[in-house]
């Protein structure tokens, strides 16, 4: 098994990528509200390097998702491909990031493992 998180910064495709997972397998995910560390130095204005940072930051990108979700080995390509399709493509600037992590133990998700 792995624990697959996806920093979603495309807000805006998270419905779609729900129910992409549903249709590919995926059965739970859990969602929380993130923010990335850049957007959070911005505020500070006093940090002189931060006002040239800003203007390259999206201001309307406020918030990004970040999932959670436990999947088997064989589902993480599935998985990739349907965060790509939605997404339009991790590659493309500002978009999101993905990684895995292998899960050594389990519990109460189809019981102990």
């Amino acid at each position: 098994m792995q624990v697959i998180v996806i920093v979603l910064n495309k807000v805006e495709c998270l419905e779609k990528l729900l129910e992409k997972f549903g249709e590919t397998g995926v059965r739970g995910a859990t969602i929380l509200e993130s923010r990335g560390m850049a957007h959070s130095l911005s505020e500070f204005s006093e940090l002189s390097f931060m006002a040239s940072l800003r203007m390259l930051l999206d201001p309307e990108h406020q918030e990004s998702k970040t999932i959670f979700a436990v999947v088997d080995d064989d589902q993480i390509e599935t998985v990739s491909k349907a965060v790509n399709e939605v997404t339009g493509g991790l590659d493309k600037s500002d978009t999101g990031i993905m990684f895995a992590m292998p899960v050594s133990y389990t519990e109460g998700i189809g019981g102990k493992k």
